[in-house]
């Protein structure tokens, strides 16, 4: 398991000269971190970032720092709502996407990674996000982007999430079937996957993920969790009630190698979730 962290998280509130992207790479591999997630517009400050503004130029300027750190992409994120209902604003999105794709492709990214979007311009979960037409629309949205991605030979990764479109395993089975490309694969976020009426059948519904979509999961992303109301708060890995044993099981039986990388640490836990993790990894 090489364990990474979202870039975005570190440094996250001090000086600005501590969050430029080289300062970031250099704190995660202090904090012994080997790989990252990386969302542009959160880690370069100053730039717009659109199908314009994503040129080789930039993907070769983010892939030398990555290699100055002698750090990996395990993946680079493109969180946008492929399932927008303004055909218009559709378009712009797609085109940031195929952006995303043609960087990855020089950069080097493990995957361009997304979630599933909701119907609405909002991207909010509603009464319709769950449905067949949600569902149909989105694959709408997602198919010339996996496309694109097959012409740059990269692989684009979606992130089930319950209060997206592709909200369990079976759903996102349906998508990876729907589609049929090589190059699309999952970001298996096992948190991702819960809401307060699932959370005392956890084991079982994170089973059903690696069961139905293991063969297909590239990436995992790890963090913990804690009930709040009617909805569950994110929290670092190991600092909630969150049993990683047969998650980590599964990965050291049936992924070697793979990334691995943290959410929702501070400048304060990064570095304690990844030991954490580490220790129970090795004692399986």
């Amino acid at each position: 398991m090489q364990i990474g962290i979202r870039l975005h998280d570190v440094n996250a509130g001090l000086a600005p000269e501590l969050q430029t992207l080289e300062a970031r790479l250099a704190k995660a591999k202090e904090e012994g971190f080997s790989c990252a997630h990386i969302a542009l517009s959160k880690v370069i400050s100053g730039c717009t970032f659109n199908d314009c503004s994503l040129t080789e130029g930039l993907a070769m300027y983010v892939k030398r720092a990555f290699a100055k750190a002698d750090m990996d992409i395990a993946v680079l994120g493109c969180y946008m709502n492929l399932a927008h209902p303004d055909p218009e604003k559709l378009k712009e999105i797609q085109s940031l996407y195929y952006g995303h794709l043609r960087a990855a492709a020089i950069m080097g990214a493990g995957v361009v990674g997304t979630e599933t979007g909701a119907p609405n311009a909002q991207y909010k979960m509603d009464a319709n996000t769950h449905s067949e037409e949600a569902l149909n629309i989105f694959l709408h949205g997602l198919e010339p982007v996996v496309e694109c991605a097959e012409h740059w030979g990269v692989a684009l990764a979606i992130e089930p999430v319950w209060k997206h479109i592709v909200y369990n395993a079976d759903r996102a089975a349906r998508v990876l079937d729907a589609i049929a490309s090589p190059n699309l694969r999952i970001i298996l976020d096992p948190v991702n996957l819960l809401y307060p009426g699932n959370i005392d059948t956890r084991d079982k519904v994170i089973g059903d993920a690696i069961d139905k979509l293991g063969d297909r999961v590239a990436v995992v992303h790890l963090k913990d969790f804690v009930p709040r109301g009617d909805d569950l708060d994110s929290i670092a890995a190991g600092t909630g009630m969150m049993d990683y044993t047969e998650i980590l099981r599964w990965m050291k039986r049936s992924k070697p190698f793979v990334q691995a990388t943290l959410e929702n640490t501070t400048n304060d836990n990064a570095e304690a979730s990844r030991t954490y993790l580490e220790r129970l990894y090795q004692q399986l």
